[in-house]
């Protein structure tokens, strides 16, 4: 009887670990790639976006012995072609909020899945979702108190969608989970067109 491989998250994201949770998927392994996330000069938020999906993706599954199917992700915040950085310290996030403050943005959010080495049935693919938000214009007391609660910290564009900002956003199109941090419709279509078959 053939053994299923095991599934592996190449991210320490909680917030992937709980979107995964919410379609009834708990990875057998969560292996962060940790890699460079440097953007390329000139290199726009799409293709960036992709190329690290598949770069940690590839990384885990070249570590992998086992058969296993790897799972990378990332999340970009975008105006124009402007790739926003993600918020390591209080003056980036605030520098990234009065950027987005009454415009709307683009997130996009790229998917990939690789086999390891072990596992000769798996097939690697991708996707990439791309939606909009929308903030409301938002005055100094309202980013300093965004700031102050402190859900931006490692936030791709300072803010988290399901956290305080959520309160300031007129509008999202596309898809929610995509903008949190992984787009569950698409992730599970790449899930079921694996033999593993880990979403009916």
């Amino acid at each position: 009887m053939e053994t299923s491989p095991l599934l592996v998250l190449a991210s320490a994201s909680p917030r992937r670990q709980a979107l995964l949770a919410q379609i009834g998927i708990t990875p057998d392994r969560v292996d962060p790639a940790d890699l460079d996330e440097t953007p390329h000069p000139r290199e726009l938020p799409r293709p960036y976006a992709l190329r690290l999906a598949i770069d940690k993706a590839r990384l885990v599954a070249a570590r992998t012995p086992e058969a296993a199917l790897v799972i990378g992700a990332d999340t970009v915040v975008a105006v124009g072609r402007r790739i926003l950085p993600k918020a390591e310290d209080r003056a980036t996030a605030r520098r990234c909020l009065n950027l987005l403050s009454g415009r709307r943005h683009h997130v996009l959010t790229a998917v990939a899945v690789e086999p390891s080495a072990a596992w000769t049935a798996g097939r690697a693919a991708t996707r990439v979702v791309e939606s909009h938000v929308t903030f409301s214009r938002l005055t100094d007391y309202q980013i300093e108190a965004l700031l102050d609660a402190g859900d931006w910290e490692g936030k791709a564009g300072g803010y988290a969608l399901q956290g305080h900002a959520a309160a300031f956003i007129r509008q999202i199109g596309g898809s929610a989970s995509g903008v949190i941090g992984l787009p569950l419709f698409e992730t599970a279509q790449l899930l079921r067109g694996q033999k593993g078959a880990w979403v009916r």
